[in-house]
């Protein structure tokens, strides 16, 4: 006979306005722009907010999120969805290349792979992805990253190819 059902879990968020963060990014470099909004003086992410994640470390071609896992990220079977490691290396291997940009340019992940090494359990503790620029050329970047635990295991790694989308010219 099955257990009874448990009793529904709630969780509140709320992000910041992501037109003014739209906004600042065009008139800042990548790094510039990413260490606001680590500061707190640009709106973050609302991927951010929902999966509780932030952004910890920004420097020359290199990107650092972390996330404690919780219950709410886990699967249906009690582990952390693999969706949180694809998410956190898709955003630390994105804003290692956003780091190298200049004023006024953008990028776009055009493709990106992701290995599950590791399943991610309840005592995880803090998560640290790393994401660090390989190649940086006119058009395309590469970069990867890896999602390890405080104590040094690994528990994905991944790689991203973007596009770079410099400004047009007039």
């Amino acid at each position: 006979m099955p257990d009874a059902p448990a009793k529904n879990r709630t969780r509140a968020y709320g992000w910041g306005d992501t037109k003014s963060a739209a906004a600042a990014a065009r008139g800042l470099s990548g790094k510039e722009y990413l260490t606001a909004m680590m500061q707190g003086t640009v709106p973050g992410a609302p991927m951010a907010a929902t999966l509780d994640f932030r952004l910890a470390e920004v420097g020359d071609g290199r990107a650092v999120f972390v996330c404690t896992p919780a219950e709410f990220h886990y699967n249906p079977i009690g582990s952390v969805h693999g969706g949180l490691a694809a998410t956190l290396i898709d955003s630390a291997t994105g804003c290692a290349v956003h780091t190298t940009l200049p004023v006024g340019t953008g990028y776009v992940t055009v493709n990106f792979s992701v290995d599950l090494v590791r399943g991610i359990g309840d005592g995880a503790g803090e998560l640290r992805c790393e994401g660090r620029v390989v190649r940086s050329g006119g058009r395309i970047a590469v970069a990867d990253a890896e999602l390890k635990g405080a104590d040094g295991t690994l528990y994905a790694r991944g790689t991203a190819t973007c596009l770079i989308l410099r400004p047009e010219k007039a």
